[in-house]
């Protein structure tokens, strides 16, 4: 006798094969810049491997920008995983949005340096020629996020006065947008932004290019990191994404966007 689809599902069931998916879920993840490339690639691995399903989700980790992650939870969304700076992270943890014994680093990310693709890469390989640089610079984008805030609050106002006033005058802060895609439109001749964001817009069929890390004293790498929402309803699979990302299994992946997998 022919089994119905139901009754053969029960018996697949039964004989542990169709247990893959039974507790499949739908998670929520929401994902800075810094990591969100890492993320796309990832996530079709994570769910292949457990059946879950992730809606992936781009913000800042910071700034005015109305998709900026914190806004975007002052205003009621709710995910099942943030990604961000860890930092913002745990900001986000202390007013209640994340649950914080969750809370696990992910990558390493430093800021680095694009020009639009076939210009001349400037030399900063020293601290005193990538001070030229931004001199002789004519329009400068810098992001909204963590790398820009360091370069608006740290390390333009390192310099003396007037060269200071001169910086700022060409600087411009790019408010919900990839600042080497602003290059690509010509609107930019350098900007900076972490190297994983700079990344997918290079190689052949890119349009910018990647100089390369900002020199010391003026580099600052950025800790990424994840936390579980803290009233999400799927805490179980939010951390077996976390650990999935943490594992062997992504460290290839994770590198090839310029990053540091952390592997404590």
């Amino acid at each position: 006798m022919k089994k119905s689809p139901i009754v053969l599902s029960m018996c697949l069931a039964g004989a542990g094969l169709g247990s893959t998916f039974t507790h499949a879920d739908t998670l929520e993840v929401i994902s800075s810049g810094g990591f969100y490339s890492s993320m796309e690639k990832l996530i079709p691995l994570f769910e292949k491997q457990t059946g879950h399903t992730v809606h992936l989700s781009s913000g800042s980790s910071m700034g005015a920008s109305p998709t900026a992650i914190p806004n975007r939870l002052d205003r009621g969304e709710r995910f099942d995983v943030v990604m961000l700076a860890a930092p913002e992270l745990s900001k986000l943890a202390e007013k209640g949005y994340v649950d914080p014994h969750s809370q696990r680093a992910l990558v390493n990310s430093s800021i680095g340096m694009a020009v639009p693709k076939g210009a001349p890469k400037p030399d900063i390989s020293s601290a005193a020629k990538f001070e030229q640089v931004l001199l002789n610079a004519k329009h400068i984008g810098y992001s909204a996020s963590a790398s820009g805030t360091h370069l608006e609050k740290d390390v333009f106002p390192s310099f003396p006065p007037v060269e200071y006033k001169l910086i700022s005058s060409k600087a411009e802060k790019v408010v919900g947008d990839r600042v080497a895609k602003r290059i690509a439109e010509g609107q930019f001749d350098i900007g900076f932004q972490q190297i994983s964001e700079i990344k997918p817009f290079t190689g052949q069929y890119g349009q910018v290019d990647l100089v390369g890390p900002i020199p010391a004293p003026y580099q600052k790498v950025t800790v990424f990191a994840a936390g579980i929402g803290k009233h999400s309803e799927h805490a179980k699979a939010a951390k077996e994404l976390i650990q999935f990302v943490k594992s062997p299994q992504a460290t290839q992946t994770i590198e090839e966007q310029g990053l540091e997998q952390v592997k404590q």
